[in-house]
């Protein structure tokens, strides 16, 4: 009973240490991008000003959308136009310290890991901060324009006109780039749930037709808009994200027993 107390208390040790590193480094990295979160908030006005268009010979393309680029920004209360400069470098800042968030992550967990899987933590933080990353470009550059496109010409005439507190847009856009972000980390989650033997491949194949419903209802509520062109854009994806964590998964436990078997 000792053995099991002090093994909890190092336990908590660590992960007091993980936090703590994460949050140093949550810190410089805010400190740096408040220095650029005017620069950042110009950037974040794209999904605002430009709609994506797709063409056989050009392919994607971004166009000018005069409607949007004419909405005016405007702030309702003194300090919102400072709140907006520091949700912006907090959330920019956070995006900067994901390897290193990941990275912390892989050390809490790598001493109940064998020595033959301690070796993938290259693989898994490039992976992790690769899917993040990818989850948050495609928010920023299809999901959000076709949202501001329909939301902010939706039902708009003589008696409606789009006039956007500065706070609300910037809260709107960064819940949703973190949260596809976030989603796109499915591949990683599916990897250690079956490593760590709480669901098998098999299972997930069995129930693959219940996945892609599943995906279809996450859109719905993750995506910003009603329309079914938005959450297909979104359930699409997270389909594909479940299958490659599942052929992944099978891979990584093919090589771990074939490890297994050597040793």
């Amino acid at each position: 009973m000792e053995e099991q107390k002090m093994s909890l208390i190092e336990h908590l040790s660590e992960l007091r240490k993980r936090i703590l590193v994460c949050l140093i480094a949550l810190i410089i990295a805010f400190i740096f991008t408040f220095s650029y979160s005017e620069y950042i908030f110009k950037l974040l006005l794209f999904p605002l000003n430009y709609t994506p268009q797709f063409s056989l010979k050009e392919g994607m393309v971004f166009v000018p959308d005069q409607k949007l680029q004419n909405t005016k920004l405007v702030f309702l209360g003194p300090a919102e136009a400072f709140w907006m400069n520091m949700k912006i470098a907090l959330v920019t800042g956070f995006i900067l310290t994901i390897p290193i968030i990941f990275y912390q992550l892989w050390r809490f967990v790598s001493p109940g890991l064998y020595a033959h899987e301690k070796k993938y933590v290259l693989p898994f933080v490039l992976t992790a901060t690769g899917l993040f990353l990818t989850g948050v470009a495609f928010c920023y550059f299809i999901v959000l324009p076709f949202a501001m496109g329909f939301l902010l010409n939706y039902k708009v005439g003589d008696f409606l006109m789009p006039m956007l507190s500065v706070g609300l847009y910037i809260d709107f856009l960064l819940k949703f780039l973190l949260a596809f972000g976030l989603v796109f980390e499915l591949p990683i989650l599916i990897v250690i749930t079956t490593r760590m033997g709480l669901i098998t491949p098999q299972t997930l194949k069995k129930y693959r037709r219940l996945a892609i419903v599943l995906a279809f209802v996450v859109a719905a509520i993750i995506t910003p808009t009603p329309d079914a062109f938005n959450q297909t854009l979104m359930a699409v994806p997270m389909i594909i994200l479940y299958e490659l964590g599942i052929w992944v998964s099978i891979l990584l436990n093919k090589k771990g027993k074939n490890s297994g078997g050597q040793n």
